[in-house]
């Protein structure tokens, strides 16, 4: 069977379902920029899910550090084995007495679901599927029907865009709420997502109050999305409360609109939040500062030092609202007018507090040169 075409014709799903219904045999090769998954088929049966691009999030190894179950030593020392026994690196673990079977077994699930799971998100590459044999471990992962593939990638894309709204950037840090109650006490809905299972215990445990999202989905081991998803329903039932996170958006590129992109409340929030403290600092700096330049001898110097100050603080806000539009869209904007037509600025922004607008251009998909006006 002669399969192969880009993703904007036929979709992950269909090729899936395809290749399922036809039951055949084979690997079927996906590519989108810089990643690359095969896909191994036996009689339709999905056996094996593998990143050929791997990054370093996604080594096995690097997983079991993030996970906490293994040290960076302990990973080293086994690699060193592995390297003259030719083993498999999970086969050293286990034999060094670092790893059980049983936690090997569930990581190695973890990374194919993860890798299987993630392809949902492509909307753009190419695939060709290779019939013939298909070498892959039995002992590992026991082989997966594709409907029931597409039927738990449809449900996670339904559902990512009310979890973004929730949680929508990674270096987020919960801390606990009202306590959790104890068994299997039925918990009132409320909102699309609030229930209390094995997921959400094991996520309120790990909360402490510093770790971010991207941690605890690492020590978790439920996935990226099962995370998310308990933690959505934490914080719909007031068990976990979200900080106000510091710095730049971290979602990766490849994790920004699993799903849809969606416009989080909380990013908006947060340039909100830098546009009140610019202010606060240029009234502290100026109005209430003793050692400010008095008004009769410097009122000029003062004026231009009021209005350098307040230009820091619209700086501020127009990243802000830069890294919202970067957030939303997975690149920055061509130009500052786009900020105003999607309304995260004012037309009176892009120039206040100087009659010229501020210098503003895009040097790549996520970079930019932002200055204020020559005077």
């Amino acid at each position: 069977m002669a399969l192969a075409g880009t993703l904007k014709d036929f979709g992950i799903a269909d090729i899936l379902q395809l290749i399922a219904q036809q039951q055949k045999t084979g690997v079927l090769h996906l590519r989108s920029k810089d990643q690359e998954v095969k896909v191994g088929f036996v009689d339709g049966a999905i056996v094996s899910a593998e990143s050929v691009a791997k990054k370093k999030r996604d080594l096995f190894g690097h997983m079991l550090v993030a996970a906490e179950l293994i040290t960076e030593a302990q990973l080293e020392l086994a690699l060193e084995t592995q390297k003259r026994s030719l083993q498999r690196l999970g086969d050293c673990l286990i034999s060094q007495g670092i790893l059980t079977k049983d936690q090997y077994h569930r990581m190695a699930q973890l990374q194919f679901n993860e890798t299987l799971y993630r392809l949902f998100t492509w909307k753009t590459g190419t695939y060709e599927f290779e019939q013939g044999p298909v070498h892959h471990d039995t002992h590992d992962l026991e082989p997966v029907r594709a409907e029931s593939v597409l039927m738990e990638g449809f449900r996670m894309v339904d559902e990512w865009p009310v979890i973004r709204k929730r949680i929508p950037r990674y270096d987020l840090v919960f801390a606990q709420g009202k306590h959790l109650p104890a068994g299997d006490v039925p918990t009132e809905p409320v909102g699309e997502f609030a229930s209390i299972g094995p997921s959400e215990r094991r996520l309120h445990v790990l909360v402490n109050g510093y770790r971010d999202v991207r941690k605890l989905i690492d020590l978790s081991c439920l996935g990226e999305f099962e995370t998310c998803k308990a933690l959505c329903n934490l914080a719909n039932l007031g068990h976990v409360t979200a900080l106000m996170p510091v710095g730049e958006p971290d979602l990766p590129e490849d994790d920004i609109g699993f799903g849809e992109r969606v416009r989080g409340a909380l990013g908006r929030l947060a340039v909100s939040m830098v546009v009140l403290a610019g202010i606060v600092g240029v009234l502290l700096g100026t109005q209430l500062n003793p050692w400010a330049v008095p008004s009769s001898t410097g009122a000029g110097f003062a004026e231009g030092v009021l209005r350098q100050q307040i230009a820091r603080a619209q700086v501020s806000r127009i990243e802000g609202a830069l890294a919202v539009y970067r957030l939303e869209r997975g690149e920055v904007p061509p130009s500052l007018d786009a900020l105003v037509e999607q309304g995260l600025l004012s037309s009176t922004d892009v120039r206040f507090p100087w009659a010229e607008r501020y210098y503003y251009r895009r040097v790549g998909p996520q970079e930019f040169i932002l200055l204020p006006p020559l005077r």
